[in-house]
């Protein structure tokens, strides 16, 4: 977290566990939205690279997927809680690396931590046989 003159309060890297990205995306926004608040902001400048997160949160886009009504709800219910308001920006990710070395951060601990027996699924078979008529 940044204030307006570009000093960072806060940074967070924390792994999930096992999710979609887009489920990461929203975990992420959520725990930035709670450490804003817990540092007293009265607003939010909230930036990804996730088009899909920014478009959604800004009510843009609808949302479909039971899973990110669900997480979409708590992170607006947080948003909301703000008296200034939240913005939301999409980032094209190659000006996001600091916040991308945090999430990497955050998986790699998670893998030496408790997701240390991880080992990804096999690749799933070819629906069809290639190469034979």
């Amino acid at each position: 977290m940044q204030e307006p003159g570009g000093r960072v309060r806060a940074e967070v890297a924390k792994g999930i566990g096992i999710a979609t990205n887009n489920v990461a995306e929203y975990s992420a926004a959520i725990e930035g939205l709670e450490r804003a608040a817990d540092l007293g902001a009265r607003s939010v400048l909230l930036r990804s690279d996730s088009k899909l997160l920014v478009e959604q949160l800004a009510g843009r886009w609808r949302v479909k997927n039971p899973t990110l009504i669900r997480l979409h709800q708590q992170a607006r219910a947080l948003a909301g809680a703000f008296p200034g308001g939240v913005s939301f920006e999409h980032v094209p990710r190659e000006l996001n690396r600091g916040p991308d070395r945090l999430a990497n951060r955050g998986v790699d601990e998670w893998l030496a931590g408790a997701g240390k027996g991880y080992r990804p699924p096999p690749p799933a078979p070819a629906l069809f046989d290639q190469g034979r008529d």
